[in-house]
């Protein structure tokens, strides 16, 4: 999209003397938008007045007392947890019909101050589709283009769609304001706090904008519930931001040749690179970025730019007309550093007798250098439901850019939109004009531009050939785009991943483990092999039935008790996954944790180990976190990681009751040292030689997977149990020196 840097000059131009017309309009703009957030405001206010006058509402006045409460952090945890429960005992089944969340909304973007309440509806996310965040080039309200139509399209399809716009609230805390921008529930954009209100076109944002953006999107997950999610980026500026998210595929929708604006600095184009490298799919809007884009990943996808057919069509009730009856030739959109000013001052001294007509914002300095032409009219920024009342009146519309490598790699919207309309299209040859064909008059210098323009304002009105135009942009909608995205997305190859369950006994912790497995782990490419160590509780049986039930189920039963790290060895050795976890199987995992844990360690190398934070550990991914039941723990987990998405903690040893490695790492440090027998000591060990082979490990703190703790190890007389522990320490510390014991993090009341 290679209008985006328009909004940039805008911002510049805060302050300023408004010398130019454009600036005029932008200013007339934005109170424009004021009035209308001012009107939306309104009407919801009357609205939630109606909701207040109800019976319904006073009866729930305690439930929403408890909410906003435990929303605002007003109490500790325990007293949070026992409002929790009273709100499930109170709402039980009726809680779908109580008054909708009340979400602040800030329309004032300079500073938060004093807000309204909005009555916010939110549809739940759907089963089996992702929600989508969209990290915006522009804001929602600027100008409507490819990212609001994608976003719009979406939410037709079912999906939850959370628009980030690039217009931060300025405020030193984390946080957000959501504003809702249909009936649907499904469709949202989203201002984050930024100190300073960072522009985001031309500098990475700092380590300090980086950490408040991560915490305000922690803040907006534990709103939305968002279990799987898709991060699709359309500026290099948000790369960290966007991989905060929970089991979530990340795609770069590269719209433009960022390397072709004079502004961009040698920062934000080494961040797009990454951002092309690492991106699970990486979508283009031309020939040309296709090209370009193989140089740094394969999984591509090309999504050209498209029409809102029926917006464009149909013929408006009223239509633009020259007040001297004149032909006309006509242009909407950014009029910009791309534009051929040259080629725009020759078409309008070659027809004198046509109006020029100029619809879009100037930051080119247009309309001064062409101000001696009396046949040249600029009008300046146009809302998008404006523009087919101009697009109607021209006679004939252009294309005038120059040829330069940001207009190589552009894929014009408008072209689909004037051929909508069935109008006659005269444009420059850029390599992606030639997707039209012959429904396009197009030429290689100005000479041949001028005798195409003649042409067109020339031929006479032919009915087929309108419908041509107009049947080819029918197949060229946002929608069909929109499709293309979902197939790409659902296509995308998942790493494979094989989970080792090592078992003895306790059957009932197997059976919730295993299932748990099933129902949360939402993923694909998953194997999950069972070792048992000579179960004498009926296990072998039952686990027989289990690997018969599915496919890529394995199981290994051992004749005796060969120990932890043993079992896990015969498991690991079956293993095919690239990506390898060492499972407890008194455990209980939480929905997307596969995903999460692989999505860190994909984008961080340096980590060779990596394990989810937990209820009941000896370590450093203990947390402090409160629930009565597995229904209160999936609760309390998805707010817990919610709020620390994308956050890893430092790790010297990852306890083993689930961890996960990368094939390589695996293949380097080898199997578990065998040695220590039942267990105890195994995992510092191996550990410690991840660290010699020159990783790092780590605890994800936005993963949870509730633990038993030692259910295996608890059937153990203590004389045994502590006899073990000493032995193997023995072991561990003839290899590495003195054990340092374990320590717990540092808790803070963040529930």
């Amino acid at each position: 999209m290679v209008e985006q840097k328009a909004q940039a000059a805008f911002q510049e131009a805060e302050g300023m003397c408004a010398r130019q017309r454009a600036e005029l309009i932008e200013a007339r703009g934005e109170v424009a938008k004021r009035n209308a957030r001012i009107q939306q405001l309104e009407e919801a206010r009357e609205e939630l007045e109606l909701i207040k006058s109800s019976r319904s509402w006073r009866l729930t006045r305690p439930l929403r007392v408890a909410l906003r409460l435990l929303r605002h952090r007003g109490l500790g945890a325990e007293d949070r947890e026992k409002m929790r429960q009273l709100w499930r005992r109170g709402a039980g089944t009726q809680a779908e019909s109580l008054p909708p969340p009340t979400v602040v909304a800030a329309p004032d973007l300079s500073a938060v101050g004093d807000v309204n309440e909005q009555v916010m509806h939110v549809m739940p996310q759907a089963a089996g589709r992702r929600d989508y965040f969209i990290w915006s080039v522009i804001d929602w309200h600027f100008r409507t283009q490819r990212p609001q139509h994608l976003a719009r399209e979406l939410a037709k399809a079912g999906h939850r769609v959370f628009y980030i716009s690039n217009n931060f609230i300025d405020h030193p805390a984390a946080g957000f304001a959501v504003e809702s921008l249909d009936d649907s529930g499904c469709l949202f954009q989203v201002n984050l706090h930024a100190k300073g209100r960072p522009a985001i076109y031309h500098a990475a944002p700092s380590e300090n904008i980086r950490e408040q953006l991560r915490a305000g999107i922690g803040q907006l997950l534990a709103w939305t519930s968002s279990r799987a999610c898709v991060s699709l980026v359309q500026h290099p500026y948000w790369l960290e931001t966007a991989r905060v998210l929970p089991n979530a595929w990340l795609a770069y929708d590269c719209m433009d040749h960022h390397g072709g604006f004079a502004d961009n600095g040698t920062d934000m184009l080494v961040r797009e690179n990454e951002l092309m490298r690492t991106a699970d799919l990486l979508v283009v809007t031309s020939d040309w970025l296709y090209e370009e884009a193989g140089k740094y990943n394969p999984h591509r996808l090309m999504i050209r730019n498209a029409c809102q057919y029926e917006h464009f069509a149909a013929q408006p009730e009223h239509v633009f007309k020259d007040a001297q009856g004149r032909k006309v030739i006509g242009y909407y959109g950014a009029i910009a550093e791309w534009f051929d000013l040259d080629l725009l001052e020759k078409v309008a001294k070659r027809f004198t007798d046509c109006l020029v007509l100029m619809v879009g914002a100037d930051t080119a300095g247009a309309q001064k250098r062409l101000q001696h032409l009396d046949n040249v009219v600029f009008t300046g920024e146009v809302a998008y439901a404006k523009l087919p009342f101009y697009l109607a009146g021209f006679d004939v519309c252009l294309l005038p850019f120059q040829v330069i490598p940001l207009t190589l790699a552009t894929n014009p919207v408008k072209v689909y939109e004037y051929l909508s309309a069935g109008k006659e299209v005269v444009s420059i040859a850029l390599p992606e004009i030639r997707q039209f064909g012959d429904l396009v008059r197009t030429a290689g210098d100005h000479a041949g531009f001028l005798a195409a323009v003649a042409a067109a304002l020339n031929a006479w009105p032919d009915a087929a050939r309108i419908a041509q135009r107009q049947h080819f942009a029918e197949e060229q909608t946002w929608s069909h785009r929109v499709q293309d995205l979902l197939q790409g997305i659902a296509a995308l190859p998942e790493p494979r991943v094989s989970v080792v369950v090592v078992t003895y006994n306790n059957l009932d912790l197997t059976q919730l483990c295993l299932r748990s497995l099933e129902l949360y782990s939402s993923y694909e490419n998953l194997e999950v092999i069972v070792v048992d160590n000579a179960s004498a509780d009926g296990s072998p049986a039952w686990l027989r039935e289990w690997a018969a039930a599915g496919a890529d189920r394995h199981l290994i039963l051992n004749p005796d008790n060969r120990g932890f790290a043993a079992a896990n060895n015969q498991g690991l050795a079956l293993a095919s996954g690239d990506y390898l976890v060492m499972l407890n199987n008194d455990t209980h995992v939480t929905p997307g944790w596969i995903a999460t844990l692989v999505a860190h360690l994909r984008h961080d190398p340096s980590l060779g180990m990596l394990g989810p934070v937990t209820n009941n550990i000896g370590n450093e991914a203990r947390i402090a976190i409160q629930y009565d039941d597995m229904d209160g723990m999936l609760s309390a987990a998805a707010d817990y990681t919610a709020h620390h998405a994308g956050q890893l903690t430092s790790l010297r040893t990852a306890a083993f009751f689930c961890v996960m490695m990368p094939r390589a790492v695996y293949e380097k440090v080898g199997p578990l040292d065998e040695a220590f027998g039942i267990g105890f000591f195994e995992d510092d060990d191996y550990c410690r030689r991840v660290e010699q082979a020159g990783w790092t490990i780590a605890c994800a703190d936005d993963v949870f997977i509730h633990h038993n703790l030692s259910a295996s190890f608890n059937k153990l007389k203590q004389e045994k149990r502590q006899a073990l522990f000493e032995q193997n320490k023995a072991i561990y510390e003839a290899k590495w020196g003195a054990w340092s014991a374990h320590k717990y993090r540092e808790q803070k009341n963040e529930q």
